[in-house]
């Protein structure tokens, strides 16, 4: 018997979105792996750079009992002095101590930190050690920074700083500064009076309202022109300015390596014109912040964890230079799709379960290099990796009814989105399954809509099960009422989606992907709750 021509029609459209999903995964793949041409840097060397050694797995600065050798400081700086004529640090304990004699053996400068939070025993010792050290080596000290966004986090009064700062700066010969958010500085202009020059941050991707990386410069110049107005005779630096290579969009600032590049040469060639002293964020990438900041945290280097430069400073820039390993990845998911499709891979079921592999396979892979940037330890790259194996599983399910719908031999079944037992044998538990992943995307959207400054949007993980089911209900609708929870859900995850949307301004192509993954998941449900009102009502 011939399938109905509204069938076939929808059939069409399944072919055609299997493809457009199939082409797409493999575009974006090859676009990543392209070479991007940015304008060159004026210099191979940076003036001044953020050093912290604490870049190896389980290091962190936030560990009291953390030490780093002079050794291993030695060598760092030994390379670093080949780029950079100067470093800052943040502090002056856990082997931080040792940086201005090793500097000064390197030819290098230092920009030096002395830390101050709300221990007021701790931040004396601080000040003892950073008088002492700027005593010992005055030659090698370009400043001293007498606490570092110390407003921002809320640990001492504006009083309480200046106090400190008055301290220091009559201990000492070399010039003292203070440094934070540059509209810290506007709201607390009486600290000028405390310092010798002022030391502002200014971190376009971090703005309240950010700036996207083609307008990032420009934002950095009416930045400093603006302070440099409400601080007349002062001079102005800008001590923290950079760019991270991953991490979650917000609004149109974007992480990329590629943008890193193009902001960090945009800015060494604005630096240039202007004369202005200035430091990067930062030398090397940092994991221990993406506890504090999430996943862009940990990547602000200019030099990887590794020490291994993202980019050069002239040239051609690739985001991903092992591109073809997505597209390899989908060769093995359209394999893993056929060796699990049975009898509907014969004929034209086939070329759906490939096509759909495929797809699954490179979105995988996509959503695994996500996971390998921001997996913080052991749990997060368990849990992540059980929901990438349920998601794939997922998706072979949803592709086997799939295959088996396009090529005709399901004619009497109703698809995954049916909700009655006995009309859907074997697979009736799939519903349940589609409820899991509601409950799932509900958690999600819940943290990103209220909790989301710092979260990454699992758009690879949730794509295969929201698109799946999406696919299935096109061929055929429910036909029983949804279950009152399922109903609740697919209301839900929808309205969350549009609220990370709002706070995104509309503009974040990853929150409208979010958005579209939210709604493909819910249509199914609210489509057969208004086909079960319909029949109720017609009854």
């Amino acid at each position: 018997m011939a399938a109905p021509v509204g069938l076939r029609g929808m059939r069409a459209w399944v072919w055609l979105a299997l493809g457009v999903l199939a082409a797409g995964a493999a575009w974006g793949w090859w676009c990543l792996g392209q070479p991007v041409t940015l304008p060159d840097a004026p210099s191979g060397r940076i003036a001044c750079v953020s050093y912290a050694p604490f870049r190896l797995p389980g290091e962190s600065p936030l560990d009291v009992h953390a030490f780093v050798s002079p050794e291993r400081i030695n060598a760092d700086l030994q390379a670093l002095s080949q780029r950079f004529d100067c470093v800052r640090t943040y502090s002056q304990g856990q082997g931080l101590g040792a940086v201005p004699a090793i500097a000064q053996r390197h030819g290098m400068q230092v920009l030096m930190g002395i830390w101050l939070g709300r221990d007021r025993k701790a931040n004396a010792e601080q000040i003892r050690l950073g008088i002492a050290a700027a005593r010992r080596y005055p030659q090698v000290l370009r400043g001293i920074v007498v606490g570092n966004e110390v407003l921002l986090r809320g640990d001492l009064s504006e009083a309480a700083l200046a106090g400190y700062l008055r301290q220091v700066r009559a201990a000492v010969s070399v010039p003292v500064t203070y440094a934070d958010v540059w509209e810290f500085w506007l709201r607390h202009p009486a600290l000028a009076k405390a310092v010798d020059f002022v030391t502002i941050h200014i971190l376009p991707y971090w703005e309240d309202r950010p700036v996207g990386p083609e307008h990032a410069v420009q934002h950095v110049a009416a930045v400093y022109a603006r302070m440099r107005a409400a601080f007349p005779g002062q001079p102005v630096m800008i001590g923290e300015t950079g760019w991270p290579s991953a991490g979650r969009p917000r609004q149109t600032a974007v992480p990329s390596v590629v943008n890193e590049a193009r902001y960090l040469r945009e800015f060494l060639d604005y630096a240039a014109t202007v004369h202005m002293p200035y430091n990067v964020i930062e030398a090397f990438d940092q994991p221990w912040k993406r506890d504090l900041e999430g996943t862009a945290g940990g990547y602000w280097g200019i030099f990887d964890a590794q020490a291994r430069p993202k980019f050069n400073m002239t040239g051609p820039v690739t985001e991903v230079p092992r591109w073809w390993l997505g597209w390899l990845a989908g060769v093995l998911g359209a394999g893993v799709f056929l060796g699990c499709g049975g009898r509907t891979r014969q004929g034209s079921g086939g070329v759906a379960l490939a096509l759909a592999g495929f797809a699954s396979g490179a979105v995988l892979a996509w959503q695994y290099r996500q996971l390998a940037l921001a997996a913080r330890d052991g749990w997060e790259w368990t849990v992540s990796l059980g929901a990438c194996a349920a998601a794939l599983a997922t998706a072979v399910l949803l592709a086997r009814t799939l295959a088996a719908r396009l090529a005709g031999r399901l004619k009497g079944t109703p698809a995954a989105t049916g909700w009655s037992p006995r009309e859907t044998p074997p697979g009736h538990w799939w519903p349940w399954l589609q409820g899991a992943w509601l409950l799932a995307l509900a958690y999600y959207g819940l943290l990103l809509a209220f909790d989301g400054r710092y979260r990454d949007y699992p758009l690879g993980l949730f794509a295969l099960p929201c698109i799946g089911y999406a696919l299935c209900a096109c061929l055929r609708a429910g036909r029983a009422m949804p279950p009152l929870e399922s109903r609740f859900l697919a209301c839900l995850v929808p309205l969350l989606a549009i609220v990370v949307l709002v706070q995104e301004r509309g503009i974040t192509h990853a929150a409208w992907l979010w958005l579209a993954l939210n709604l493909a998941l819910a249509w199914p449900v609210l489509h057969a709750w208004r086909r079960a009102c319909l029949q109720a009502q017609q009854a």
